[in-house]
């Protein structure tokens, strides 16, 4: 008979005696959260577990088990012969009880917050092989390390069955969770992360080294303005004028113009709109779109190829707005002197007034000349606000999607070109209850999520066939 060693960051005892009851399990020890995520932690694991398989249990809360779950969890295993198994799980908040199901791992899913839920199953073999191969010291990462070694070979199996509960203690917002990552007080875990990943990139031939194509900014053709500031929006009559004021205001020693694509407003947008360019001819350009799809990549294609669309397009989004007049001037001098196809700002978040609310100044400084292109693999952004060199976007285009068409553009131009930085706070990200991301079912984060990770597969895709 199979048998099951547990490992569980929880001293709670009815959660041992819950695992024991199944009769697969021989032996349950407590360890603490922070020996999950250490290297000490891993190995001293790796070498007392002597079951068929290994089950983590990652949270220290009670553990509740669907009957015949650790069973179930183990029979798809052995008939897949899987080395990490994971499934959906019912989600407890607040005593309510609501499905949380996760989504299936990809070579893509390299973010080092991907959601397995709390209960994972782990041919012991491959724990223990993957364990005795891990050299670097982790305080935080080496579960991240862990799993990206196991899962080098074979793939994790998500099953799809509700084979247990996860009691949940973040009752935030999906808004309010998705800046967690770049988080300054983070930035410890987030080098050891960042190191796990690449190695991980290297060992499966998908590390660049920083070597870049050249942009020649002096031989691209004629444009009549210098840079553009593209603002595509839909049914924002509440923001969309304090974005195009902050737009038209800049002070530049260039001609700019602002490009205003709205994708069928119905709420009163369109007015605003228009009212600005009776007053601002010159200066402001507006499209509408027609009735097929469009979404903000489409929006953003509109942008670019429209014949009065500047050299560089620099992104505002229709409830943000820059930071002060000199974001124009400083994006493009940023361009001309880093000689880079894609140049990122650093923002700040804010409340609807523009008060800097937690957790403050976001400037990605995971980003570095060196190795942002293989580190942008593993996070979920590469901030804002956005600049890009034109006539090259005009070849790549923006998928033509609502969520991640920047994200996947920015992994584009970083496979082949350099991105630059700026690293004064040129942007103001509003936080109010009408952000599109501002409280996402499971549903929604799940789409989102698979939606990223499968960018992330086509570009890992892409970059391991430039090695053969």
């Amino acid at each position: 008979m199979m048998t099951i060693d547990c490992f569980i960051a929880t001293s709670d005892k009815v959660s041992a005696e819950n695992l024991l009851s199944c009769p697969l399990v021989s032996n349950v020890y407590s360890v603490s959260p922070s020996e999950i995520v250490s290297t000490a932690g891993i190995k001293s694991m790796a070498a007392r577990t002597k079951g068929d398989y290994t089950l983590l249990y990652t949270k220290p809360q009670r553990l509740q088990l669907v009957k015949y779950g650790i069973e179930r969890m183990v029979q798809v295993a052995l008939d897949t012969d899987a080395d990490f198994t994971y499934s959906d799980r019912f989600s407890v908040k607040e005593g309510v009880t609501v499905s949380a199901p996760v989504i299936d791992y990809q070579l893509g899913s390299l973010r080092d917050d991907f959601d397995f839920g709390s209960l994972i199953l782990l041919k012991t073999s491959a724990l223990k092989t993957a364990a005795s191969k891990m050299k670097a010291e982790y305080e935080f990462a080496a579960f991240y390390d862990l799993r990206l070694r196991m899962t080098e070979n074979k793939l994790p199996v998500h099953i799809n069955e509700y084979l247990y509960y996860d009691v949940e203690t973040d009752n935030r917002k999906s808004g309010e969770k998705q800046f967690d990552y770049v988080d300054p007080k983070n930035r410890g875990v987030q080098i050891e992360m960042e190191k796990a990943c690449t190695e991980h990139l290297k060992r499966i031939d998908g590390y660049l080294k920083p070597v870049f194509k050249k942009v020649d900014f002096e031989n691209d053709g004629s444009f009549k303005y210098e840079a553009s500031v593209v603002i595509p929006c839909k049914n924002r009559v509440r923001t969309i004028a304090d974005a195009i004021n902050s737009a038209i205001n800049q002070e530049t020693t260039f001609k700019y113009n602002v490009i205003v694509v709205d994708d069928n407003s119905t709420d009163g947008t369109v007015d605003i709109i228009k009212e600005f360019v009776r007053k601002n001819p010159e200066k402001l350009i507006y499209i509408a779109q027609d009735k097929t799809y469009h979404a903000i990549g489409g929006n953003w294609n509109a942008a670019l190829h429209h014949p009065e669309c500047g050299r560089f397009a620099l992104q505002l989004d229709s409830d943000d707005v820059y930071s002060d007049c000199h974001t124009v001037q400083k994006f493009v001098e940023g361009f001309h002197t880093q000689k880079c196809a894609m140049v990122v700002g650093t923002y700040a978040i804010t409340d609807f007034d523009g008060k800097i609310i937690p957790p403050g100044v976001i400037d990605h400084k995971e980003w570095t000349p060196d190795n942002g292109r293989n580190n942008a693999l593993r996070i979920n952004g590469l901030g804002a606000p956005r600049g890009f060199y034109v006539p090259l976007l005009r070849e790549l285009n923006f998928p033509t999607t609502k969520y991640g068409e920047d994200y996947a553009v920015g992994l584009r131009v970083s496979r082949e070109y350099q991105i630059g930085r700026i690293y004064d706070v040129l942007y103001y990200c509003r936080r109010w209850e009408g952000n599109s991301d501002a409280n996402l079912d499971v549903e929604s984060v799940n789409r989102n999520n698979t939606y990223k990770d499968r960018i992330r597969t086509w570009e890992l895709q892409a970059r391991i066939a430039m090695k053969k």
